[in-house]
C-alpha cells in the first residue's frame, strides 16, 4: 500500500470514528410548538443539502372506532388528491423537483414524510404539496374505489397465508374488545362497507394540528425550520388530540385457538400483552428479550430449538411497545409433525429465562451487539426523522436518543430477571397454533 492510500484509508477511519462518536451521543433535540399547536422536533444536519420531514397523526387503527381499517384507508387517500391537483399531478410535481413523497399507517400512529433538497424550487414545490396533501385531500370516489380493490385483493391473499392468519387471530384472541385486536388493513367485510363519508369524519377529527407532530432533520436553520413548520399545518384546523386509549388487560388465563390450515408446515404464536412505550422496565425487556428471542440466530430460543433440536425454520421474540402495552409475541415455523415438541421446548426456554435469566456472558455479547449497531439506526436524516417522530409521539424526553447507549449499559441480570417474572406469565400465554393438525 503506498502512502497515499495509508493516509485515505487512515483519514476515512477517522471520519468514521469521528461519526460513529457523533451518533452514539446522539444529536441534539430542538422542541417548540406551530401557533395551531403541533409539536415540532428539529435537528439541523448541515452535512448534505437535503431535508427529511414527516408529519405523524394519532390518527392510526386504534383509532378506527367501528369502521376497521378506515384509518388505513384515509392515510392511502390523501396523496390521490388534493386542492386542484389530481393524483398524477401530485405524483409529476414531486417527481418533476426529485423529492419523494410517501405515506403509512399502524395500529398508533399514521403519518406523511417526504425528502426534498433544500434548493429553492424543490423545497417550495415539496412543501406546497404536501401542505396541500395535509390541508386538502379530496378522496375521490374513483380513486377510493381502486385503492379499496387494492387493499381487498391484499386481504384475500393474505388469506391464503397461514402465517398472516395465526398473527391476525392471535392479535384478536390477546387484545379481545380492546382497539389493537384488529389489523390495521381492517377486514374484506369492512373495508367493503367504508364510504366515503366514513373517510371524511375520520380526517377530519383526527388530522388536526393539535393531534401532530413533526419532525425535519436536515440542512436548514432554526428560522427556516420555523417558517417550514407553520407552512406544513397552516391549513389545519387546530382541533383536539385523540383521547386516550383504554388500557390493555392483565390475561385472566391461558388461552389457545387451533386453525386448520392446507399448509405443509405449522406456525406457532403465543404470547401476552407486553409492555408501553414509556413502561418503566423498558430497558431490561428490551435488552432481556435481545437475549432471549430477538437477536436472530444467536439468541437463546434459536439455539435451543433450532440449533440444538433443528425442530424449526425460524423462531423468535419480541416487544411491540405502543402507546398501551403492545404485544410480547414467541413464534416459530416447523413441521406439522414437530408442533408439539417444538411448542414444549419453546415454552420450557422460556420458563427458564424467567427462572434464571441470561448469564453475564450473554448479557455482556447483547450490551455489545445493541450499542454498537446503535449509530446504525441514526445514520441517516430519514432514520433521525423516525426517532423524532416516535419521541414526540409517545412524549419521550428529548435526551432519549442521547442516552439510549447509556440505559444499555446499564441494565443488569437482576434488573432483567425481576422484569420479566414481573411481567412474563407463561401460564396465561394466548396461543394459536396453525397448520394441518389444526382442530379448526
Amino acid at each position: 500500500m503506498s502512502s497515499v492510500d495509508r493516509l485515505k484509508s487512515l483519514l476515512s477511519f477517522l471520519v468514521l470514528l469521528f461519526a460513529w462518536g457523533a451518533a452514539a451521543a446522539g444529536p441534539a433535540i430542538q422542541s417548540w410548538t406551530t401557533a395551531n399547536g403541533a409539536r415540532v422536533l428539529f435537528v439541523p444536519a448541515p452535512a448534505l443539502p437535503i431535508l427529511d420531514l414527516r408529519v405523524v397523526f394519532d390518527a392510526a387503527a386504534s383509532r378506527d372506532g367501528d369502521h376497521p381499517g378506515v384509518a388505513s384507508l384515509t392515510n392511502a387517500l390523501l396523496t390521490q388528491g388534493a386542492g386542484a391537483w389530481d393524483a398524477d399531478t401530485i405524483a409529476e410535481r414531486i417527481e418533476s423537483v426529485g423529492s419523494t413523497l410517501e405515506t403509512g399507517s399502524l395500529r398508533d400512529m399514521a403519518w406523511v414524510s417526504a425528502r426534498t433538497l433544500t434548493r429553492d424550487d424543490a423545497l417550495a414545490t415539496t412543501l406546497e404539496t404536501l401542505a396541500k396533501v395535509l390541508a386538502e385531500p379530496r378522496f375521490p370516489p374513483r380513486e377510493l374505489e381502486r385503492v379499496r380493490k387494492a387493499v381487498l385483493v391484499s386481504l384475500r391473499q393474505e388469506e391464503q397465508r397461514p402465517g398472516k392468519v395465526g398473527k391476525k387471530a392471535w392479535y384478536r384472541l390477546v387484545f379481545g374488545d380492546h382497539p389493537y385486536a384488529h389489523d390495521p388493513s381492517g377486514t374484506p367485510e369492512s373495508v367493503e362497507a367504508l364510504t366515503r363519508d366514513d373517510l371524511l369524519a375520520h380526517y377530519r377529527r383526527y388530522y388536526v394540528a393539535r393531534n401532530a407532530v413533526i419532525s425535519l432533520v436536515g440542512a436548514i436553520d432554526r428560522a427556516q425550520a420555523e417558517r417550514i413548520a407553520e407552512t406544513l399545518v397552516a391549513g389545519l384546523p387546530a382541533g383536539e388530540p385523540a383521547p386516550p386509549l383504554p388500557p390493555v388487560a392483565d390475561p385472566a388465563g391461558a388461552k389457545s385457538a387451533d386453525i386448520t390450515f392446507p399448509s405443509t408446515q405449522a406456525h406457532l404464536y403465543t404470547g401476552q400483552p407486553g409492555m408501553a412505550r414509556k413502561d418503566p422496565d423498558y430497558f431490561p425487556l428490551y435488552v432481556g428479550n435481545h437475549i432471549l428471542g430477538g437477536a436472530g440466530l444467536v439468541s437463546i430460543l434459536a439455539d435451543e430449538v433450532r440449533e440444538k433440536r433443528g425442530l424449526s425454520y425460524s423462531v423468535s421474540s419480541y416487544f411491540i411497545p405502543m402507546r398501551r402495552r403492545g404485544p410480547f409475541l414467541a413464534g416459530l415455523q416447523t413441521k406439522a409433525s414437530q408442533l408439539g415438541e417444538a411448542e414444549r421446548v419453546l415454552r420450557g426456554t422460556i420458563r427458564r429465562f424467567l427462572r434464571e435469566g441470561p448469564t453475564e456472558k450473554e448479557l455482556d455479547a447483547a450490551k455489545k451487539n445493541l450499542t454498537g449497531g446503535f449509530p446504525l439506526r441514526i445514520s441517516s436524516n430519514a432514520k433521525i426523522a423516525e426517532y423524532l417522530s416516535l419521541i414526540g409521539f409517545y412524549d419521550l424526553p428529548l435526551d432519549y436518543l442521547d442516552r439510549f447507549t447509556t440505559r444499555i449499559e446499564a441494565v443488569t441480570r437482576e434488573q432483567i430477571r425481576d422484569a420479566f417474572r414481573r411481567r412474563i406469565h407463561p401460564d396465561r400465554f394466548a396461543t394459536v397454533r396453525v397448520g394441518p393438525g389444526g382442530k379448526g
